[in-house]
């Protein structure tokens, strides 16, 4: 039988139950969330089921969602079963204020670097990582760059052409008409 996002979907429900929601498919890739206490137990799942065999860690990272209360942050999975060529997203939200996930180092080498860097980038604290250290940035930054706390750019900067940038003012525009 082959495998399909339906017969992933369904040994992820009979195994965990309600506890993973957010069930979609956008672009075909079978995506879900479940509670970050869970994320090695689904990863495990995923990876020793002789039916899924989710073995390759294609991608981990976070992305920040500073209007979501509680939940801020989202650590994504980019699992792949590269025998029958079928890849998923798994998703575990955590707050900025503890912003604590298990580490999947044990499970995927390829985890070490990632994890690393999702922690440089947006602070989540891997716990069990081997050695969750700066990996990009300078150790002496205190903050983590790629959370949205910050503006975009400075707004008082004069030595800058918004016309390099594509952005035009409405009075240029008027102008130009």
């Amino acid at each position: 039988m082959a495998l399909t996002n339906e017969t992933v979907k369904q040994a992820l429900v009979e195994k965990f139950g309600e506890a993973l929601t957010g069930w979609d498919e956008p672009y075909g890739m079978l995506t879900f969330a479940a509670p970050k206490e869970m994320n090695l137990k689904v990863l495990q799942f995923l990876f020793d089921d002789e039916s899924l065999k989710f073995r390759f860690l294609t991608d981990l990272q976070a992305v920040h969602f500073p209007n979501n209360p509680g939940a801020e942050l989202a650590v994504v999975y980019h699992l792949h079963n590269l025998q029958d060529n079928i890849r998923l997203r798994f998703k575990v939200f955590t707050s900025v204020n503890n912003p604590e996930v298990f580490s999947a180092t044990a499970l995927y080498q390829s985890a070490n670097w990632m994890e690393r860097e999702t922690y440089d980038f947006f602070g989540v604290q891997f716990v069990g990582h081997p050695n969750l250290i700066r990996i990009l940035n300078v150790d002496e930054m205190d903050y983590f760059p790629l959370r949205k706390e910050y503006p975009v750019e400075e707004q008082s900067r004069v030595d800058k052409d918004d016309e390099m940038f594509g952005r035009v003012h409405a009075k240029n525009v008027k102008n130009n008409e």
